[in-house]
Parts: C-alpha cells; structure tokens; sequence
C-alpha cells in the first residue's frame, strides 16, 4: 500500500474529517435503518480517532431515490452504537458545520449533513477538479487532516472521494486499509489453488472479473453461477429457453454473450458450469439436465447433482472469492444452491466475499465467523478484482505523496 494509514500521522488534538460510507437500507415511510452492518464496520476507525475532534462525512442515497434523505436516524444509530454523544449538524460547509467544529472539543464526534446535498458531490470529476470544488475548499478549510474510510465508494471520483485527498493530506482509516490488504492478498499471498465463485445479476461486472483473473493466472478455477451462468450457456450454443433468454435481454446483457464465448474459447478448461439446474415448472422445483429444459421454465437454481459436483469443487480450493448468488435463494424452493455453496466455501483456508446480497446471506446462515473477509463494498470490490486501481487508492496515494 503506498498510501499513509492511522499509524503514520499524528491525531490527539487534531480536527479529523472522515469520510465513512454509512449509506444503508431505509424505510422511507419512517426513515428508520434496517441494517447498521457498515455502520458497526467503521466504529474502529472512530474509536482510534477518541483524542481529535472528528467530523464525519457520509451521504445517503441520492437525488430522486425515495430513500434520499437526512442523516438524523444515522447520527441517533452512531450513537448507540458508540455508547456516546454524536452531534448531528444540518449543514455541511456552511457557517452552523463552521460555528460546531470550532466549539467542539478533542473526543467529540460531529456528523455532518448528507454530503449528496451539495450539488457538487453528484459530479464525476477529476480529483484535482474536485479539490476547487466550493464543498471541498470549505471543508478542507475546517479540520487539519482527512480520514477516508469508505471503501464502499472508493470506485467513484467525486469531491469528498478523491478531491479531499488532492486539497489536504488524507489518510486510510482501518476499515480502508484492511480492505485494501484482505483483497490484495487475493493477488499475491493467497493459498493455492484459488477459485472464484462468480454468480448474480450483475453479468457485466462478473465477465470483467473472470477475464481479468483467468488472464493475469490469479484464479486456477472459475465457477460460473446464478444469471452468469446463463449467458455462458447461450455462448455455449446450449438453448435455455425464452423465460431465461427474456431476462438476459431485459437486463441488458446480450452483448456479454460474446465476451463469455471468447472467455470459454481461452480457458474452457477452467471454467466450470453447472450441467443440472432447477426450474419452475407448473409452480413446483424440477431439476433437469441444462440441455433438455423444458419450455417456458425459468432457470431459477442449481440442480442437486452440480451443487454436490460445484462443493466438491471448492473443497479442493485453499482460497474462494465468492460473489453473488447461485439462484433466486429469496425463495425458500430455490435457496439450496445458494446455502450449500456458501457453507461449502466457508470450509476453505481463505475465503473472500464481494459483499451486496451474498454477504448478508453469510451472516444470515452464521457463517461470517467462517469467512475471512466480508468486504463492505459491493462494485468498489468487484471493480478492484478486475484489476483497476480504484479512484479513491489512487487518490490516497497521490495525497501521500504530496504531503508527506
């Protein structure tokens, strides 16, 4: 990591801008918070911070979502979950978030408003754009150093993301750096063989991450699931049939049936499909081969026979990156392939999940003691798991290396 970290500054007394990632499910009719899993993840990083004057920065949602909202019900979960006071200020730069960091004292916690109510943090930018902005400007203004620690939005360039680090010395909080650390080992010190267990909606996202890793040798196996799979079955030429096809199509993803044919014509011999699956079939579970699944029956799991197959698979494996599920496990008829994987990959020496709907299944079965990362950021993991060097990395770094 060439970035600084809490162990390289200096923070007793000083005024702390952290910028947190606590965007989090919400029920908009009473704004309450229904899970405060990343909440909880960057309490470390605060608690460390007990002698400065921290200013938290964080956003919900934004423009136009229904859950684009104030951090009132953010500041009381802090608090409770510190065990201490948490000052809530609707404002973000102005003259009131001025007048309560100037007041504050060394241990107190300020959170600011939703930074997504500047206008300015909605833009995609360069970071040395984002460092004129008026909202960085002003915030930089206000504290001696900045503390990023959302991992969750580190493949974004916007002002607090990547412009922060440009205008003042900015750090990795501890949530931030073991993220960065738990992935990278990944592509270098992880135990062989490593396989990726690649599933889900996002097809897109999964495809960059296979041709990445089968490319640069990273993996050894890559296991194909969930809507995934489906494509790599058209590339296969195999007929799915319209339901499936329907919900490729309807998700965007034809064109991801090329790239899966030129993936299989590489490294076919380290690809592995399911060749069972279940389907609904007259509202009932009915496992059939890949190839003779019958008309107007969606694909909606794995079948029996590949999740023994696909299990004895990992457990060969001395490392598994998993992300994303093997069917739609929200129904009970259509959860085994999901469940019997994640507890067959929580057996392996090292085991990485890419967060989003997989992690919560994890914690749902109790299985994240088993797990040796859950990473907090869904496309900020997969889109370090390409390889890309992610805006807010590359940021830190540049920041080190501008004022240390």
């Amino acid at each position: 990591m060439n970035f600084g970290t809490l162990q390289d500054v200096e923070t007793r007394g000083k005024t702390v801008l952290l910028r947190v990632d606590f965007n989090s499910p919400i029920d908009p009719s009473s704004n309450t918070i229904l899970d405060d899993k990343r909440f909880r993840e960057h309490i470390p990083t605060i608690q460390a911070l007990e002698d400065a004057r921290v200013v938290v920065l964080a956003h919900q949602s934004r423009p136009g979502k229904k859950d684009f909202t104030t951090l009132q019900a953010h500041a009381e979960r802090l608090e409770r979950l510190l065990g201490m006071p948490v000052t809530q200020v609707d404002d973000i730069f102005g003259s009131c978030a001025k007048k309560a960091v100037r007041e504050s004292h060394p241990g107190d916690v300020i959170l600011l408003e939703n930074v997504r109510f500047s206008s300015e943090e909605n833009l995609t930018m360069k970071p040395e754009d984002g460092a004129k902005t008026h909202l960085v400007r002003k915030l930089a203004s206000m504290a001696d150093l900045c503390v990023y620690d959302a991992f969750g939005t580190a493949h974004r360039s916007q002002p607090t993301i990547t412009g922060l680090p440009y205008a003042m010395k900015t750090v990795a909080g501890l949530l931030m750096e073991k993220e960065v650390s738990m992935l990278s080992k990944v592509f270098t010190s992880a135990p062989k063989p490593v396989t990726f267990v690649l599933g889900g909606t996002k097809v897109d996202d999964s495809m960059a991450v296979a041709g990445n890793v089968l490319a640069n040798g990273t993996a050894d196996k890559v296991v194909i699931i969930g809507v995934v799979a489906n494509v790599f079955y058209l590339a296969k030429g195999i007929d799915i049939r319209e339901p499936s096809k329907n919900l490729i199509h309807n998700l965007g993803y034809d064109g991801e049936v090329e790239k899966a044919r030129e993936i299989l014509a590489k490294y076919s011999d380290r690809i592995v499909l399911p060749e069972f699956v279940a389907v609904k079939e007259n509202g009932e579970r009915r496992e059939y081969s890949i190839n003779s699944v019958p008309k107007d029956c969606p694909i909606l799991d794995m079948g029996t026979e590949s999740i023994g197959t696909i299990s004895d698979e990992l457990k060969q494996a001395g490392t598994i990156v998993m992300n994303g599920p093997a069917g739609v496990f929200e129904d009970p008829d259509y959860a085994a392939g999901t469940f019997d994987i994640l507890h067959a990959a929580a057996n392996a020496e090292f085991t990485v999940c890419g967060g989003g709907h997989t992690a919560a299944v994890i914690e749902q079965l109790g299985l994240e003691p088993k797990y040796s990362h859950l990473s907090t950021g869904g496309g900020a993991c997969i889109e370090f798991l390409t390889g890309k060097k992610l805006p807010a990395i590359a940021a830190l770094e540049e920041s080190w290396a501008k004022f240390h």
